[in-house]
């Protein structure tokens, strides 16, 4: 028998190795709930420890300034999930669902021939089968999910079926149930796609007796503040000394941190990590009872950089192979777009908020091509017109319990309006735009003109200095750009994107 011509086998073999490592990268999504930049050893936080993400640190893309897309959960969750601002799709706030016409990366990966999972806290609207933004309606294969936050022994609903308790850790259970899904797919040799979104550190804190041990020493000064939570014990509101309170949000992040140490050593073992792309972030600042003096401004559910400004991290060997830092901007925005380049599928056709973040993972990237959006959507006045729901009130009803009482119930329910006709009114709300260094922020006054702020991020991180008046230009330009942006946001609310 004729040998075969050595170009004839290079391409065979050349082939077979291809298919047998599969060349799309499996995509691991992690993301911890109100975890502020601050807090990681990295980033030289004095007390919390985090060895793990610091060794992410370490070792892959560090995301020096990543942004949550909103100061608070669910509208960050919806700006990860499509790419798009939450006010686009009415998500306002927490409680707000998103709408079943989105489009997700999860079900722009499923036709890519991903398989995909999502894991804990969901926030986007009801979990329970039959639900019309529930993981599953969204583009996700399987989930293992909460409609929102949970603790210790936490309760799941399992592809939409009545909630289960899982005793144990709550972020050890996710990873555990994440390493399962991922098992299976290495089985079968399709690549996954695989969003664990924690409940830590979210109060009402909870810890195991070891995590807590290691913060008994925490200084005797945090004794003297008090600080408003959830009490473990009645759901309801309670106020504690800061110091006992940290010691528990710290025990919460420090076994967030060591279930991720499970998953990247799984990843090792099982020869996946260098074609896996993990990546972590938070959702939003970190929360008023848990915030120390940082370098920036602000807390959860504010504009300035200590309510938006969150870790950010990308490990991926394959791709990133020797550790870097970046001072680039980026936003949970970007991610969408970015996996969409990677896997070769098109945007979707629709106003996309975010950007492909590839020529930055590349080490290509020297500038963010487009500006960085922030607004909190005045929802009173949604509640004073009285609009029509956009989902069935029965399917927006959660299943899932959780400790903090709302309306005397041990559980979430979700909203979203239609919203036909835009008013004045509807621009308002607390709003920034960040375009290279500078960030302009406007809030509004109970009367008179709204206050307006300009600062330097690259010379101000704190945001001490308000440059508006030594600057109107640039206070002008930057208003003009916002407003110009509120005005496509507002038409994405009407529904109009889904017309197309």
């Amino acid at each position: 028998m004729k040998s075969l011509p050595w170009f004839i086998l290079i391409l065979v073999t050349f082939s077979i190795c291809s298919s047998l490592s599969g060349a799309e990268p499996n995509i691991i999504l992690l993301m911890g709930d109100d975890h502020g930049w601050e807090e990681t050893g990295y980033n030289g936080h004095p007390h919390v420890k985090t060895p793990v993400l610091d060794e992410m640190a370490a070792t892959g893309l560090r995301l020096e300034n990543f942004y949550a897309g909103h100061s608070s959960c669910s509208p960050t969750r919806a700006s990860f999930l499509t790419g798009r601002h939450p006010n686009r799709m009415g998500t306002f706030a927490p409680g707000w669902s998103f709408r079943p016409e989105e489009i997700t990366i999860a079900t722009i990966l499923k036709k890519a021939g991903y398989r995909c999972a999502h894991f804990g806290k969901w926030h986007l609207g009801a979990v329970k089968s039959g639900a019309p933004v529930n993981p599953g309606a969204m583009g996700f294969d399987e989930w293992l999910s909460h409609d929102n936050f949970f603790e210790l022994n936490p309760s799941f609903s399992r592809n939409g079926a009545p909630p289960e308790v899982f005793s144990g850790e709550s972020s050890e259970i996710l990873i555990n149930e994440a390493i399962h899904f991922i098992d299976s797919n290495r089985q079968s040799n399709q690549p996954f796609f695989t969003v664990v979104w924690f409940g830590s550190p979210h109060e009402p804190y909870s810890g195991l007796p070891a995590d807590l041990a290691l913060y008994d020493d925490l200084p005797t000064k945090y004794k003297d503040k008090k600080v408003k939570l959830t009490s473990n014990e009645t759901g309801g509101p309670v106020t504690r000394p800061q110091r006992d309170v940290l010691r528990e949000r710290y025990a919460e992040i420090t076994a967030m941190d060591r279930a991720i140490g499970s998953l990247r050593k799984h990843l090792a073992e099982t020869g996946l990590r260098d074609n896996t792309l993990l990546f972590y972030c938070g959702d939003n600042g970190t929360s008023a009872d848990g915030s120390l003096v940082t370098p920036h401004r602000g807390v959860k559910g504010q504009i300035y950089e200590g309510g938006v400004l969150v870790p950010g991290l990308i490990e991926w060997p394959a791709r990133i192979p020797t550790p870097r830092s970046t001072q680039i901007r980026a936003s949970t925005s970007d991610l969408l777009p970015t996996l969409c380049a990677l896997v070769g599928q098109p945007l979707p056709a629709r106003p996309i908020d975010g950007i492909d973040l590839t020529p930055l993972i590349d080490d290509k990237m020297t500038d963010r091509s487009n500006p960085l959006f922030f607004w909190e959507f005045d929802v009173r006045n949604s509640g004073a017109t009285k609009p029509a729901p956009y989902i069935d009130l029965e399917l927006q009803k959660g299943t899932t319990p959780l400790v903090k009482l709302s309306g005397g119930k041990a559980t979430r329910n979700f909203s979203n309006f239609r919203h036909p006709k835009i008013t004045d009114s509807d621009y308002l709300g607390s709003r920034a735009i960040i375009d290279g260094d500078f960030k302009l922020v406007i809030h509004e006054k109970k009367k008179g003109e709204p206050t307006i702020e300009l600062f330097d991020l690259g010379s101000d991180p704190a945001e001490k200095v308000n440059l508006a008046d030594q600057q109107p230009a640039t206070s002008d330009r930057l208003q003009t750009r916002l407003r110009q942006w509120q005005q496509s946001v507002l038409n994405s609310l009407t529904g109009a994107d889904y017309q197309n």
